[in-house]
Protein backbone atom coordinates (compact mmCIF):
# COMPACT_ATOMS: atom_id res chain seq x y z
CA UNK A 1 0.00 0.00 0.00
CA UNK A 2 1.71 3.52 -0.99
CA UNK A 3 1.59 6.44 1.22
CA UNK A 4 -1.44 7.78 -0.56
CA UNK A 5 -3.81 5.31 -0.34
CA UNK A 6 -2.35 4.48 3.13
CA UNK A 7 -3.26 8.16 4.43
CA UNK A 8 -6.64 8.17 2.69
CA UNK A 9 -7.72 4.99 4.74
CA UNK A 10 -6.61 6.58 7.64
CA UNK A 11 -8.45 9.90 7.24
CA UNK A 12 -11.51 7.83 6.35
CA UNK A 13 -11.11 5.24 9.34
CA UNK A 14 -10.16 8.59 11.91
CA UNK A 15 -13.53 10.75 10.70
CA UNK A 16 -15.76 7.61 10.64
CA UNK A 17 -14.30 6.63 14.58
CA UNK A 18 -14.99 10.34 15.70
CA UNK A 19 -18.40 10.78 14.08
CA UNK A 20 -19.49 7.06 15.17
CA UNK A 21 -18.31 8.97 18.96
CA UNK A 22 -19.99 12.02 18.53
CA UNK A 23 -23.48 9.95 17.54
CA UNK A 24 -22.78 7.58 20.49
CA UNK A 25 -22.24 10.39 23.00
CA UNK A 26 -25.61 12.15 21.65
CA UNK A 27 -27.39 9.12 22.42
CA UNK A 28 -26.04 9.03 25.91
CA UNK A 29 -27.08 12.30 26.55
CA UNK A 30 -30.72 12.07 24.79
CA UNK A 31 -31.12 8.93 26.99
CA UNK A 32 -30.08 10.81 30.25
CA UNK A 33 -32.16 13.53 29.63
CA UNK A 34 -35.52 11.26 29.87
CA UNK A 35 -34.28 9.66 32.50
CA UNK A 36 -33.44 12.51 34.76
CA UNK A 37 -36.08 15.39 33.09
CA UNK A 38 -35.08 18.98 33.60
CA UNK A 39 -38.22 20.77 35.75
CA UNK A 40 -38.48 24.41 35.73
CA UNK A 41 -38.13 26.11 38.57
CA UNK A 42 -41.08 26.94 40.18
CA UNK A 43 -42.54 30.78 41.02
CA UNK A 44 -41.65 31.95 43.81
CA UNK A 45 -44.81 32.92 46.43
CA UNK A 46 -45.24 36.40 46.92
CA UNK A 47 -43.25 37.50 44.16
CA UNK A 48 -45.86 38.82 41.50
CA UNK A 49 -46.25 42.33 39.95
Amino acid sequence: MDNTTFGLTLTILGMSGTLISLWVLSLLISGLKKIYPIEPPAPAAGKEK
